[in-house]
């Protein structure tokens, strides 16, 4: 273990690892695309989320 893990290992922390989509593999691309199709077509439909939304933003523009 290096002094730097060890630090962030007395702070508390642990290391966690991930396995992730390879943003190189064929297809990736497309299908990203089709899922933020798919996000976009149901957060349109849904008018509970684009009141809620638009709160946000209104909220954000007090923030400094």
């Amino acid at each position: 273990m290096t002094d730097r893990s060890a630090a962030r290992r007395a702070s508390g922390l642990r290391l966690v690892q991930l396995w992730v989509p390879d943003s190189r593999a064929p297809g990736f691309a497309e299908e990203c695309r089709r899922q933020t199709a798919l996000a976009v077509a149901s957060d349109r439909a849904d008018a509970d989320l684009r009141g809620f939304l638009d709160a946000a933003l209104e909220d954000l523009g007090t923030w400094k």
